[in-house]
């Protein structure tokens, strides 16, 4: 079938006189009436971005025949119109389009398409005689309608079990296990019981049902085993410097160098296959939403965007570098500047960065997205159905059973976020806000507590952070620990608390020095204004504004998980808006941008004019956007300041001038000189993505080949010295290395 032209197959849909015709674009009286989910298929076999919708399925007479199926389980007619939401996979005569899990095999003469519905459980194998050298079904198919043929299975030995002489072998591949057994009496016998674990073998036999008592319910393959009558060992396994069966904490060393074994891991080869799924349901959507994807250079040159740059030394050029980019930001701006609309790359981003939990060193990828001719809320009714869609497709992945509300995401201005949450990516699942209780420490007579009105006269913030029910369910040790961990943890000064009980007088006091001197008739206003009474606990984060509000921040996310108040099983997404577009860089004493230099700000040139003061500078808001979910920043975007002059005021206030401009970004300026579209963006981390759907606690157990929190690739050794003979040639001279 796959290399043969088959000229009188004639299958049409329902409203179609001939297929040819509508994917050529000819008019035909019914056009408008016909779109699939935004794909068809040109007379070269290629996905286009047009309309087929509502057509009607139906078998015409020689399909069973020339496909060699059974018309009557073929169905057409039930056919779901949303399985051309899959991509064409393969150009050649056949191919696959997949759906939500559902495959479906293509067959195509000329230009006529042909669908057939089939499960994909794994790679299909050719009928032939002789059998194939290594499988014919894979180590997850089989099925008790499988029982009496005669199977070849390749694997890996996962495990090994011994009863009544007999070996029990689960062998493993890529979709699952099957149960082999080998009795005393075979050929092979003392070959399989040598075996090590994770050796490769090939196995054949005639397919058994399991005894009803052998049953194993919790294995897809649970009903079946394999008597084998042949077994081939292709690889034979050293000692394993790693157990693969059972997943034991291992040291992260030994697990990276020998990543490869970790992989094999359920819980990892899962996590990848997830990553895969994932990928692809973003780039589906992507596409269905209008979006073109395209590739931006790799090597490019070195720009000041908030990390290390990654340099690559040029041969041809001595003494000048490459950068590997940090994103493809300018480049997708150039691409809007070019003419194109609507751009999404899943793109590879470069920072000499370390590592965190969240963060790999070195390299991640990002769903990367720019648009022409948008506001704000287009970038947000374009993106958010993309998010919640992928979240929404994989909640209840490995049986998680986790749901993403359905009413739309909330925009927090930045400000709010940092005085409710005490961070601009705060985990809503968390019920606990931040309240400035500021003005009731001020008099010191009232509180008898001299310690948060000194800080509060040197310009000082004193944050709330309730803690209910604390007082009647833990003890004095939760509180104490709670500073401890602020000491320690937060490298602050402390974090106060007071415990609630009922007074004798039959009100509400503590004993605990924060509160313990307020007045009764202050002390009710305060608890008042806290939502708090008897039983319940309270903490204090005194100091700067910026210190009090970070330490609150950490304490709320601390305190919701001790109580148990994060809600389990949700996906909670925000938008955070309005951010700052300047911040005061204390380090250097100066102002410098708050997030990304190529924001919009609110206001345009007026704005930044009227700004004489750092205050009135500072007071400045940029159209600039987050999502965060579950405390988790996913992605970070911007409205793009286009406009030149616009853009050589902002760095100015910075304190670039123009012709440092030119310098690091002329490539960009002088493309906006001749014609920029108004044009904004977004860039949701993939890693982060997967992190969040898998549960995993680190970025590392969703990447394939990670580095080390070292920034070194301890399987592959990078990075490596390299010869003199490939520095010379490279314009390089190593200067001595200073001993510590």
């Amino acid at each position: 079938m796959a290399d043969q032209a088959i000229e009188d197959l004639d299958v049409l849909s329902g409203r179609m006189k001939d297929f040819y015709a509508v994917v050529r674009g000819d008019e035909i009286k019914e056009r408008t009436d016909v779109q699939i989910f935004g794909e068809w298929i040109d007379q070269a076999f290629h996905i286009r971005g047009r309309r087929l919708h509502e057509a009607e399925f139906r078998p015409i007479s020689r399909f069973p025949m020339k496909l060699g199926v059974d018309a009557d389980k073929v169905a057409f007619g039930q056919l779901p119109a949303e399985i051309f939401e899959g991509r064409l996979l393969s150009n050649g005569s056949q191919g696959v389009v997949s759906h939500r899990g559902l495959a479906y095999r293509i067959a195509r003469t000329n230009a006529r398409v042909y669908y057939l519905p089939q499960t994909f459980t794994g790679p299909t194998f050719p009928e032939t005689d002789p059998m194939h050298a290594y499988r014919t079904h894979t180590c997850g198919e089989l099925r008790k309608s499988h029982v009496g043929e005669t199977v070849k299975l390749s694997g890996w030995l996962h495990r090994r079990r011994e009863h009544a002489g007999a070996l029990f072998i689960d062998l493993r591949d890529h979709y699952g296990l099957t149960q082999v057994v080998v009795y005393p009496n075979a050929a092979f016998y003392e070959d399989a019981k040598r075996a090590s674990a994770e050796s490769v073998m090939t196995v054949t036999g005639k397919l058994i049902a399991r005894d009803a008592e052998a049953v194993n319910p919790d294995l897809p393959t649970g009903e079946v085993e394999l008597p084998a009558e042949s077994l081939v060992i292709e690889s034979a396994a050293e000692k394993l410097p790693l157990p693969v069966f059972a997943e034991p904490d291992y040291p992260e060393d030994i697990r990276l160098k020998y990543r490869y074994l970790d992989l094999r891991r359920e819980t990892l080869h899962k996590n990848m296959t997830l990553r895969s799924d994932v990928i692809a349901s973003l780039r589906s959507r992507m596409v269905a939403q209008g979006f073109t994807e395209y590739q931006t250079p790799i090597l490019t040159a070195s720009s000041p965007e908030g990390a290390r740059d990654f340099l690559v030394p040029s041969r041809l050029h001595p003494g000048e570098f490459y950068a590997l980019p940090q994103a493809p930001q300018q480049f997708k701006q150039l691409l809007m500047v070019s003419g194109f609309d609507r751009y999404f790359q899943i793109a590879p981003c470069f920072r000499d960065e370390d590592a965190r939990a969240d963060r790999s060193p070195g390299e991640f990828y990002q769903l990367d997205i720019e648009m022409s001719f948008v506001t704000q809320d287009d970038v947000f009714n374009a993106i958010e159905p993309v998010m919640r869609g992928v979240f929404e497709e994989f909640a209840d992945w490995d049986g998680k059973g986790r749901a993403v509300p359905s009413e739309p995401f909330p925009h927090i201005p930045y400000a709010e976020a940092m005085e409710k949450y005490g961070s601009d990516k705060p985990d809503l699942r968390n019920p606990l806000e931040l309240v400035d209780v500021t003005e009731f420490f001020v008099d010191e007579e009232k509180t008898g507590f001299g310690i948060f009105a000194k800080i509060i006269k040197g310009g000082g913030k004193v944050i709330a952070i309730p803690a209910p029910k604390a007082t009647a369910e833990k003890s004095r040790k939760f509180f104490d620990d709670m500073d401890k961990w602020a000491k320690k943890e937060m490298q602050a000064p402390g974090l106060g608390y007071a415990r609630l009980k009922e007074s004798d007088a039959g009100g509400v006091d503590s004993q605990d020095p924060a509160l313990k001197g307020f007045a009764p008739d202050h002390l009710a206003a305060l608890l008042e204004k806290l939502g708090l009474g008897a039983g319940d606990g309270v903490f204090f984060s005194a100091g700067k504004k910026g210190d009090a509000y970070k330490l609150a921040g950490a304490a709320r996310n601390k305190i919701g998980a001790e109580l148990d108040l994060i809600e389990k099983d949700v996906f909670r997404f925000c938008w955070i808006v309005d951010f700052p577009m300047y911040e005061w860089d204390e380090d250097n004493k100066k102002i410098d941008f708050s997030h990304n230099p190529f924001s919009m700000p609110q206001g345009g040139m007026e704005a930044l004019e009227a700004a004489k003061t750092d205050e009135e500078v500072l007071d400045i808001k940029a159209f600039q956007y987050d999502i965060v979910c579950n405390g988790i920043e996913l992605s970070s975007g911007a409205i793009r300041n286009h406009r030149p002059e616009l853009m050589l005021k902002a760095f100015e206030i910075a304190g670039y001038g123009p012709e440092v401009v030119e310098a690091e970004f002329g490539g960009m300026l002088n493309a906006f000189r001749h014609g920029a579209p108004p044009h904004g963006g977004i860039a949701p981390g993939v890693d982060r993505i997967v992190m969040l759907l898998a549960d995993a606690e680190n970025i590392r157990d969703v990447t394939l080949f990670p580095m080390n929190g070292q920034a070194r690739d301890l399987m592959m050794g990078a990075p490596s010295p390299v010869d003199d003979r490939q520095l010379r040639e490279l314009n390089i001279r190593l200067a001595p290395q200073v001993k510590s």
